[in-house]
């Protein structure tokens, strides 16, 4: 009983907390912060394709670089850093309490919230690290160097590959949901005027669909690494955008995509404006 009564007052705290609109804020300073980072890693790739990136890397430790080299840098990224600490907090919130959508309590909706939360903990993570030592390696080595450990072990060749293709499923599914508009249920587009609700509907569309784009072919990459038993073939954001360029489109592939993450970083700002951030129900 004792146990029982421990747990419900726990629960009842966490609700409190995460219901806090202070927790909000400190989401919505997430998804502000997740915006900064494709911003720039868009602007770098364009740059990439372009044959102008001083190399730099198109990935999320590029774009830290990028912000740390800039006047006030620190500042803003010490605020990024506990932005991103949010996003995962919020994540890992709407796993616990469900989404305020429709259905948003099912359990493979909060299932996708807790994979989120994991994701995002570890770009805070690489940020913080970043923060206290000014050193990152590139998101390539550390795809290759995840995907040897994870295939030295037993059974670890199949998890890689269940890594790979679940990305580039769930990459495939992001897509058709973003053409289909389907984001528009976590905004709140009553808060917009019908010409913002336009640029904001463009912006998820094109931003959206390029960024499920990059993750399908990371997802492919990984899947390939692990078909081929070689941790040397799979890439990360910035393998994966390169390799844009070598496809018959050449370099204006790349551009085109790039400049859809540069879009998705501004979504991500209408997102720290208008989404549905209030995980906890009533």
């Amino acid at each position: 009983m004792t146990s029982n009564v421990m747990g419900r007052g726990a629960r009842g705290a966490d609700r409190k907390a995460a219901g806090h609109p202070w927790f909000h804020r400190l989401s919505r300073l997430g998804l502000a912060a997740r915006g900064v980072l494709y911003l720039l890693v868009g602007w770098i790739a364009i740059q990439v394709g372009l044959g102008d990136s001083g190399g730099k890397e198109a990935d999320k430790g590029g774009a830290l670089q990028e912000v740390a080299s800039k006047p006030g840098g620190t500042v803003i990224l010490w605020v990024m850093v506990v932005g991103l600490a949010g996003l995962a907090l919020w994540r890992f919130s709407e796993a616990r309490f469900g989404r305020p959508v429709p259905d948003g309590d099912k359990a493979h909706k909060r299932a996708v919230s807790f994979a989120w939360g994991v994701a995002y903990t570890f770009t805070f993570v690489g940020a913080l690290s970043y923060a206290l030592t000014h050193k990152s390696s590139s998101s390539d080595q550390q795809s290759k160097t995840f995907t040897a450990k994870a295939m030295s072990e037993p059974g670890g060749r199949w998890l890689v590959l269940a890594i790979g293709v679940g990305a580039v499923g769930y990459g495939g599914y992001k897509l058709v949901r973003a053409l289909r508009r389907k984001f528009r249920k976590e905004l709140k587009t009553h808060e917009m005027s019908a010409r913002v609700q336009k640029v904001v509907e463009l912006l998820g569309v094109v931003g959206q669909s390029a960024w499920a784009i990059v993750l399908a072919g990371i997802g492919a990459f990984l899947a390939y690494a692990a078909i081929t038993f070689d941790p040397d073939k799979a890439k990360g954001l910035d393998g994966t955008l390169r390799e844009l360029a070598g496809t018959p489109a050449g370099p204006w592939l790349l551009v085109a995509v790039a400049a859809g993450l540069v879009v998705y970083g501004i979504f991500s700002f209408a997102e720290a404006r208008w989404r549905k951030v209030e995980a906890v129900r009533s």
